[in-house]
């Protein structure tokens, strides 16, 4: 078996870092449609379900399947031997930071949730403030990988 994970490691990684591009982009995107819904979904007439569908696409096409491979490709290479030393600090601080990135993924989840139920009370403003968030983690994130402190 770590043969074959030494063999597959390339490849596990390759996916894992497209993954992580196409979730973060979701991640990125998803926060700033809820700012246009809640901003200007009102003034014009049908957009509220042009909101609805692309965020709902999204979610389903994009950033879960994304979210699932990174994590997939993310566990098969923390099992592979010799590539994490538990004894370091960065994949506690890497693994903290996609747990909070996760986190995110569902927090938006809800959000749309109540974008559908009528039920949203966030404003354009506090869904700018809440964009910063993926970037925050994805800098610990790559900080964490690339330096190995």
């Amino acid at each position: 078996m770590t043969n074959l994970l030494f063999t597959l490691y390339p490849w596990v990684k390759s996916l894992h870092i497209m993954a992580v591009i196409s979730w973060m982009a979701g991640l990125f995107y998803l926060p700033r449609l809820f700012v246009y819904h809640v901003e200007k979904a009102q003034a014009v007439e049908g957009a509220q379900d042009i909101f609805f569908e692309m965020e709902e696409k999204l979610l389903r096409v994009i950033m879960r399947p994304a979210m699932i491979v990174a994590w997939v490709c993310g566990l098969i290479m923390v099992f592979t031997p010799g590539i994490v030393g538990w004894d370091w600090s960065w994949p506690w601080v890497k693994g903290a930071a996609v747990i909070g990135m996760t986190w995110f993924h569902h927090w938006l989840m809800a959000r749309r949730k109540d974008f559908l139920e009528g039920r949203n009370t966030l404003s354009g403003r506090q869904f700018r403030m809440m964009n910063e968030v993926p970037t925050v983690l994805m800098v610990a994130i790559v900080l964490a990988v690339v330096l190995k402190f």
